[in-house]
């Protein structure tokens, strides 16, 4: 909303202040500047507000604004006076208001630092949340405006006022005076505020996809007159999948005198259904969806599926309508699914939603399934089906234009009914809190994913993403360090989560395989060692091997304490008379389950060719709901699974988590011990070695994060000693300059040094050498032996090019090399030759940090020269990095072996090098400016290293989302 003329002329309208926010009960409001064109809106307000909350607003009776009252709440300068407004569908709900003030407490102008604030809510709104979001907000804007503190003055009785400060997180101060209690509130973000702000989060935001998710009444606005189409189809699923809810039909072009469509009751418009619905499911044409939404809107709906196509999949056209639904939307405080949607379903049996176009409820099953595209959920859920395999829900969100797969996984965190997410995604709207959110749920369960546009750099249509200029190799490495098990395609996404919903977490790598054919075992075999598993010699069954056999010898593996996870190959039993056997499937799942369920809870997948009955008969030994036990099975079996004794979620070996307990089994129950018996679970079938190796090799390695993970790494504390944080702070805002340029630029080399050098970095000196008398004279200086370099652009680190001379002992060999140089290469003004002081020989090594748009500051390591260059052997971790994460970035490069001795050579110091990096680390965390280092080459010596050459960039800081009061995402 724009001001009118008469707003204050000092400071223009602060548009970037607007945000829609969820709040506590999952409903979505705005918050605004208040200008002066919301008198009326404030009287409005105000009138709905009641005398208690009026009395604890201005500590006496105020029945009414006056006419100064109002002109002095809606002028502003976005200054020294700001006030906010909470909109729900225009409508004021809550305001909030701040007066910089001075040590006195009379008004004043900067550079007093300090503001009252005061608040009111409508007491409809109570209870929502409102305050502590306007806090967030508020604050955002003091600290912009150079306000560090607010004052508040509240009534002793008014104890939910005082709860909305106290539990804000930030450092204050209270004290009692003339009957109020006053507050000092320091609005410095502290590590607890975060904390509360991001808790929070993801409870509104969990809330508002759980509102979608269960709802108790569902309206599906376009079903047709006829059999046929998107909206009837829509109805049809729904009431074929049992909903348990109130369904209706609505439709305008209805007769008057139809009450019923397919049995549920048919209204022209939401109006005519009389009572309040929950979900809207949105199936009539682009056009006539803003009057859909509307009527939505006026009638309390709480949220949308929008079918309908015509929006950004149809160019610039579509992009504007689709920005206007949402906005439409939010205004009334609604959530969107779509548009463009596939739909949604709800497995759970209190519920049985099928608000989708899928003919078919899938299985109800622990697995959980977004995807941003329908073709893609559509195969997914063939792909499923096929397998036996259960979901809990499933999203198919088409363009993505509000809810996203960050909103999903704030709901599956907490979601006793899901122990797996998958995920598909075309790009990540929010990276930041997408790494956030996924290192969180990774903790408590799996999160799989695969990355669609990988190399096109495609976003879903009319979305806003932020440009990533990193690499998809990057993006990998980021979501690994994160716990996410990133794979390369949906096949590969099915096959890790039915291993990981239906297993246990192996403890290890260490895996055993048996199995009726040699060949199948060896293939087993290679496929482990290519993935890094250590797998035993195979068992050979042999062909003669009966269901009996498998089931000892499958026993014995789990057993073994030398296995974590055992893989069963097998291939059909050919009779006497060459024919298979029949039955051969649904005996031998019976044999391999009866083995399961009595040995040491330990990861089995099967590997089988043409079995048939195979794969169906294992993938049906359990579900949700408990089945009647097949005949054959024998009396050790039992009856299937339920949710609450499903195979524990975490390895053997593995500590619990901090944090909220994984939502893996009913509260109180005891966790089996780890060599206990286990209930019978599903065993998943794969029809490649290759397939089943590789999901039970991302089992291993997620096992490995999680137990990490437990324990999380720190910055070690020694650096605080040998850091001048301040003085690095003072330099870059002198380097910058009162008016920096919003490109950045890059910094001098003796500037890089002394900024480097506030962080403990020493980089060794350079010094110019445009012709040779002043090369002798650099190198008389810096003492012999001296390396003779070229820093021209074209030639910087490539010795191979002949433009590094090394080991020059005294000034012939330097004037040699000098001649030698500018003979081969160039002139001196060409090739900027410079002369530096020998290292320690080591090995040359690459230290880097940028600022990504998208994903945030990220630390890079690798080996100088062609092993990063060519072969793009590097790896890369978030900032800031802890002493963990330092660690494993060495360790995680495939040339690492060259620094731990490889081939008989002297290991390198590779704590100075972990150092190293948690120094750049923490430079470029501390300060945002720093938006590139390059430390190239870094030699690194049997002790100490050299940092030889340095690069540095400085750029006015950007924004940081990931830190500021929550706010959805833009449209």
């Amino acid at each position: 909303m724009q001001p009118s003329p008469e707003q204050s002329p000092h400071h223009a309208y602060p548009d970037h202040w607007e945000a829609d926010v969820v709040l506590r009960d999952g409903g979505t409001a705005r918050i605004r500047p208040i200008t002066t064109d919301d008198a009326e809106r404030l009287v409005s307000f105000y009138e709905q507000v009641s005398d208690e909350s009026k009395y604890y607003r201005f500590f006496a009776p105020y029945p009414r604004l006056s006419a100064k009252d109002v002109h002095r709440f809606t002028h502003h300068d976005y200054v020294d006076r700001v006030g906010l407004a909470v909109t729900v569908g225009g409508d004021f709900i809550a305001t909030v208001r701040y007066d910089r003030i001075n040590a006195q407490g009379r008004p004043a102008s900067a550079p007093a630092d300090e503001a009252e604030v005061a608040f009111l809510v409508q007491d409809a709104h109570q209870g929502r949340g409102v305050a502590s979001t306007l806090l967030e907000h508020i604050a955002a804007v003091a600290r912009e405006r150079s306000i560090r503190r607010f004052a508040a003055e509240v009534l002793p009785a008014n104890n939910k006022m005082i709860k909305v400060f106290r539990d804000a997180g930030y450092t204050q101060q209270r004290s009692f005076e003339d009957g109020s209690v006053h507050l000092t509130l320091d609005l410095e973000p502290t590590a607890e505020s975060l904390a509360v702000q991001r808790a929070r989060e993801q409870r509104a935001e969990a809330r508002s996809v759980q509102r979608l998710l269960a709802p108790g009444s569902v309206a599906v606005i376009g079903a047709g007159r006829t059999p046929g189409g998107v909206g009837r189809t829509v109805l049809r699923n729904l009431l074929g999948a049992g909903f348990t809810g109130r369904a209706y039909a609505v439709n305008s072009a209805f007769a008057a005198d139809q009450a019923t469509i397919d049995g549920v009751p048919a209204h022209r418009s939401l109006g005519g259904i009389g009572e309040p619905v929950d979900l809207a499911v949105v199936a009539v044409p682009a056009d006539r969806v803003p009057e859909a939404v509307a009527d939505c809107g006026e009638h309390g709906v709480q949220g949308l599926v929008v079918l309908s196509a015509g929006y950004a999949e149809w160019g610039a056209e579509g992009r504007e309508r689709q920005r206007e639904l949402v906005r439409q939307a939010r205004s009334y405080g609604m959530r969107i699914i779509g548009p463009n949607a596939f739909g949604i379903i709800n497995n759970s049996e209190a519920v049985r939603l099928n608000a989708s176009l899928a003919p078919e409820r899938p299985a109800s099953g622990r697995i959980g399934l977004f995807t941003q595209s329908g073709a893609i959920g559509i195969a997914l859920l063939s792909g499923l089906y096929r397998r036996g395999a259960g979901l809990s829900t499933f999203i198919s969100a088409g363009n993505r234009a509000d809810i996203s797969g960050n909103d999903f996984l704030q709901y599956w965190y907490e979601d006793p009914d899901t122990d797996v997410a998958l995920l598909y995604l075309e790009s990540l709207g929010n990276p930041r809190k997408f790494t956030r959110l996924a290192r969180r749920t990774a903790a408590v369960k799996p999160v799989v994913v695969v990355k669609g546009a990988r190399h096109s750099g495609s976003t879903p249509p009319g979305h806003a993403v932020p440009v990533s200029r990193i690499p998809d190799a990057t993006v990998s490495a980021l979501m690994r360090q994160a716990g996410v098990i990133r794979v390369d395609t949906v096949t590969e996404m099915v096959d890790a989560g039915l291993l990981l919903a239906d297993q246990p977490l192996p403890a290890g790598g260490r895996v055993a395989i048996l199995g009726n054919s040699e060949s199948l075992g060896l293939l087993t075999y290679d496929a482990c060692l290519a993935e890094g598993l250590r797998p035993r010699p195979p068992v050979d069954l042999t062909t003669a091997a009966t269901p009996q056999d498998f089931r000892d010898a499958l026993s014995a593996a789990l057993a073994d304490d030398g296995c974590d996870a055992v893989v069963v190959t097998a291939i059909p039993w050919v009779g006497e008379n060459g024919e298979a056997e029949s039955g051969d499937g649904e005996v031998l799942a019976t044999a391999l389950h009866a083995a399961a369920a009595t040995g040491p809870a330990k990861p089995v997948a099967v590997v089988h060719v043409e079995i048939g009955g195979l794969a169906e008969a294992l993938a049906a030994a359990t579900s949700t709901v408990a089945q009647q036990r097949p005949p054959t099975a024998p009396p050790a079996l039992g009856v299937p699974a339920s949710p609450a004794t499903a195979a524990p979620r975490r390895p053997a070996t593995e500590q619990p988590p901090t944090g909220p307990p994984a939502p893996d089994k009913a509260v109180g129950d005891a966790a089996p011990a780890p060599d206990a018996p286990r209930p019978m679970g599903r065993i998943p079938a794969y029809p490649a070695a290759e397939r089943a190796v590789r999901a039970l090799a991302e089992a291993v390695r997620y096992a490995q994060w999680r137990r990490q993970a437990a324990v999380p790494g720190k910055v070690p504390e020694f650096l605080g000693d040998t850091i001048d944080e301040a003085a690095a702070g003072t330099l870059i805002d002198t380097l910058l300059g009162q008016d920096p340029d919003p490109r950045g630029r890059p910094l001098e080399h003796d500037e890089a040094r002394e900024l480097l050098a506030c962080y403990g970095i020493t980089v060794r000196p350079t010094l110019p050498a445009p012709g040779p008398e002043e090369a002798v004279a650099a190198a008389a200086r810096l003492g012999y032996p001296v390396a003779l370099k070229t820093t021209a652009p074209h030639l910087r680190h490539r010795a191979d090019l002949g433009g590094v001379r090394l080991d020059l002992d005294g000034e012939p060999a330097l004037r040699r090399a000098y001649g030698e140089l500018t003979d081969l290469l160039g002139k001196p003004a060409e090739l900027r030759p410079v002369v530096q002081s020998m290292a320690p020989r080591g090995v040359d090594t690459v230290v880097r940090a940028t600022i990504d748009p998208a994903a945030g500051a990220v630390l890079s390591f690798g080996l100088a020269g062609a092993p990063s260059e060519l072969l793009g052997d590097t790896a890369h971790r978030l900032v800031p990095a802890t002493d963990r994460d330092a660690a494993e970035l060495i360790r995680s490069i495939r040339a690492a072996p060259v620094l731990f001795g490889w081939r008989g050579s002297a290991p390198v110091d590779t704590a100075a090098l972990e150092e190293l990096l948690l120094r750049v680390s923490r430079l470029v965390d501390d300060h945002p400016e720093v938006v590139a280092i390059a430390l190239e080459p870094v030699v690194v010596a049997t002790q100490g290293l050299t940092v030889l050459g340095a690069s540095v960039r400085l750029s006015p800081p950007p924004a940081r989302t990931d830190l500021g009061p929550r706010r959805l995402s833009n449209y």
